[in-house]
């Protein structure tokens, strides 16, 4: 099984929210996933960003690839650099 960190939509419509999931890469985007290792809201200023730090390095070490838009989230709070030191 594939699995992949990725975007899962929440919210209102042109109210966008975000959570950040483990999910397997052949399920839809807002269907089924595995866990919830974080969450990302846009329309703050600046957007604001909740990691489970540990749960995300759990994923990553297991082989969970991340998304180019979680992987970008992922660089700006430094845990990609602290998984690339790690690895």
């Amino acid at each position: 099984m594939a699995v992949k960190l990725r975007l899962r939509r929440m919210g209102a419509k042109k109210n966008p929210f975000y959570r950040i999931v483990a999910a397997d890469s052949r399920s839809p985007r807002d269907g089924r996933f595995i866990e919830i290792v974080g969450t990302y809201d846009p329309k703050t200023n600046p957007a604001t960003v909740t990691l489970k730090e540990e749960e995300i390095m759990k994923w990553l070490n297991d082989g969970a690839q991340p998304t180019d838009t979680v992987r970008s989230i992922l660089s700006k709070a430094g845990i990609m650099k602290k998984y690339a030191e790690n690895k």
